[in-house]
C-alpha cells in the first residue's frame, strides 16, 4: 500500500523513543499514545488553513481522523507503512517494544490470582504479539486518545457525519471535532475498524 503524505509524517516520535525498562504499564502508555496524538493533531490543526477547501470545516475533522485511525493501526500491530530503510528500522524497534509492554500488561493482569482461565485463554495464546490484548486496549481508550488529537482543533470543526447521538436520533459532532456534552465519551469516527489500504485509497483517491 501507498502511503499518503500525511503518513509519512506522523508524530509518534515519542512513541519510538519509548524506554521500555522504565516500567511502562497500560496507564503510562496511554499517557505516551495520548501525547503523540496530541502533537499529531496539532501539527494538522496549525497546517489545515493552508490546504482546505473553501468553506469546509470537516475536512480538519477527516484528517484527524485519519491520523487517529492510523494511531490505532501502529498500537495493534496492524500498521502497513514501512518507508525507508531507517524509517523501517524504526518501525521495527517500536513494534518489538509493543509487544514487551503489552506483554509486561498481560503478566499484571494475570499476576496474584486477579484473573480467570477466560482471560488467560484469550490472551495468553496470542503471545508474543499480544493482537487480542492491544485490540482491547484500544477499544478501551479511543475515547481519550481521540480527545488529545481534537484538543487543537477550532470551535466550528464538525465532522462530516452525524454520529452523535443514538441511531434513531443522530446528530452532528458539537465543536472540536466531538459529540456534545452528554455523549463527550462517543468517538464520532469509525475509520480505525476500516482496514488501512482502504482508507489510504480514499484518501488519494
Amino acid at each position: 500500500a501507498c502511503a499518503p503524505y500525511r503518513r509519512l509524517h506522523l508524530c509518534v516520535r515519542n512513541l519510538e523513543n519509548i524506554n521500555i525498562n522504565k516500567n511502562i504499564n497500560k496507564d503510562t502508555l496511554l499517557a505516551e499514545v495520548c501525547l503523540a496524538a496530541l502533537h499529531e493533531g496539532a501539527a494538522i490543526s496549525s497546517d489545515h488553513g493552508k490546504y482546505q477547501e473553501t468553506n469546509s470545516y470537516s475536512q480538519l475533522c477527516t484528517m484527524l481522523a485519519r491520523s487517529f485511525a492510523d494511531i490505532g493501526d501502529i498500537i495493534r500491530g496492524k500498521d502497513l507503512y514501512l518507508g525507508n530503510p531507517q524509517e523501517s528500522a524504526r518501525r521495527g524497534k517500536l513494534e518489538n517494544n509493543l509487544k514487551v509492554i503489552f506483554g509486561d500488561i498481560y503478566k499484571e493482569l494475570t499476576k496474584n490470582g486477579k484473573t480467570n482461565s477466560a482471560l488467560q485463554e484469550r490472551y495468553g495464546q496470542d503471545s508474543p504479539n499480544f493482537f487480542k490484548l492491544r485490540e482491547d486496549w484500544w477499544t478501551a481508550n479511543r475515547e481519550t486518545v481521540w480527545k488529545a488529537i481534537t484538543c487543537h482543533a477550532g470551535q466550528s470543526a464538525q465532522y462530516f457525519r452525524q454520529t452523535c447521538g443514538d441511531e434513531k436520533n443522530p446528530s452532528p459532532t458539537h465543536k472540536q471535532c466531538r459529540c456534545g456534552d452528554g455523549d463527550v465519551n462517543i468517538v464520532p469516527t469509525y475509520f480505525d475498524y476500516v482496514p488501512q489500504f482502504l482508507r489510504w485509497f480514499e484518501e488519494w483517491a
